[in-house]
């Protein structure tokens, strides 16, 4: 009797265990949604959130400068809380899926974006993965982005607050929470000043 009922109680754990599976991989997420909670994530500044969606390292490409750059996922969150420093904002305006490749259009706008160019960014860019993971994310093209201006305020801004707050120079890098407060308060004390 006892057998009996060991063999029913695996059997019944194996029918559960499959079932379990079966629908795990029924709702396999799709590209384009992890994408969309990239996004989303990046809007919120949720640490957490990025980190279950990226590889073990992300590489950040800019194709118009040839510039590329590979993050651990630590230091790529550590980049997130900089930027949680300005309160972005991240809108998604297009997204679509082509093969296994996930393209967007976005909007930023922050406190240090609106400072520098006085208007949102918009770029599109490519998301790749492996493993259902973020592991590449290439900025195609900017749509908006006025880097002369961008420039311009950024040297107006660094070279004033090295005459007037020394205390805050050096805000540019690196690109830490702490830091990116410096660069906050430089342009607010910056904006006072008028």
């Amino acid at each position: 009797m006892n057998k009996i009922l060991v063999v029913l109680i695996l059997i019944i754990i194996g029918c559960t265990s499959c079932n379990t599976s079966e629908k795990k991989k029924g709702k396999e997420i799709t590209k384009l949604e992890i994408a969309k909670q990239y996004y989303k994530a990046l809007d919120r500044s949720d640490v957490p959130g990025m980190v279950a969606i990226l590889g073990d390292s992300i590489v950040i490409r800019e194709n118009a400068d040839n510039y590329e750059e590979r993050f651990s996922q630590e230091a790529y969150t550590v980049w997130l809380e900089w930027d949680s420093v300005f309160e972005p904002t991240y809108k998604l305006l297009e997204i679509e899926q082509e093969n296994d490749v996930v393209k967007a259009k976005i909007s930023k706008i922050d406190k240090r974006i609106l400072f520098l160019t006085e208007e949102p960014i918009v770029w599109r860019e490519m998301v790749r993965f492996e493993d259902q993971k973020i592991v590449k994310v290439e900025r195609v093209e900017y749509e908006v982005f006025n880097v002369a201006k961008f420039l311009k305020n950024r040297d107006i801004l660094v070279n004033w607050t090295k005459a007037n707050h020394p205390e805050l120079d050096g805000f540019l890098y690196p690109q830490t929470k702490d830091v990116g407060k410096k660069y906050l308060q430089a342009i607010e004390l910056y904006n006072t000043k008028k």
